[in-house]
């Protein structure tokens, strides 16, 4: 299983993000600048779509199909105030949708049971809630609620940028966040009764 230090790859000092767009526009006028971005994202990103597919070799293909659509639609990109990252993001989830709808599968989730023990840690569960009741509970939801609980608690991907690679209102974002997490707080009760 792949483990991954996410909090290193997300920016969210306002600085930071201007400058990262510099960097996008320099990539416009020259590709090889675009390097730069490829570094900084390309493990979070195969380690997102990796996350949904769980098999090496197409989660390669695909992340290398993400970059690849990033540079070639480069001048397509429109600065939203999140980091360029939640366009790749973007660009990842449309490749993993495309993935399964042309191989006619149902989407997978391979989350780490340590970041599930980590959720349950940090209170969002009752002390008595076992990391495999999460597991089992989060396949119970459909594809959308898993995915957004996914951004959220797995990604940790503050609201806007959840809206901005889901293409939804922030308010939106927050509502189907919620609901999907009080939709799984109550597949665990009934477990649990």
């Amino acid at each position: 299983m792949l483990t991954i230090d996410d909090s290193k790859y997300h920016i969210s000092d306002e600085e930071e993000i201007k400058n990262e767009f510099l960097v996008v526009r320099q990539s416009v006028r020259d590709p090889s600048k675009f390097q730069v971005l490829y570094d900084r994202y390309f493990e979070t990103i195969f380690t997102f779509v990796f996350r949904r597919i769980d098999h090496e070799d197409v989660t390669a293909d695909i992340t290398s199909q993400v970059f690849y659509k990033a540079l070639k639609n480069l001048k397509k990109y429109k600065f939203r105030g999140v980091p360029f990252s939640a366009w790749l993001y973007r660009i990842a989830t449309n490749e993993v949708y495309l993935y399964y709808k042309n191989n006619k599968r149902k989407q997978v989730y391979s989350l780490e049971e340590e970041r599930f023990q980590e959720i349950i840690d940090d209170n969002l569960f009752d002390d008595e809630i076992d990391v495999s009741e999460v597991i089992e509970a989060m396949k119970s939801l459909s594809e959308k609620e898993a995915e957004i609980l996914e951004l959220r608690f797995f990604e940790e991907k503050p609201f806007a940028e959840i809206a901005y690679i889901l293409e939804i209102s922030e308010a939106n974002a927050k509502m189907r966040t919620y609901r999907s997490l009080e939709k799984l707080k109550r597949q665990l009760t009934r477990k649990v009764k």
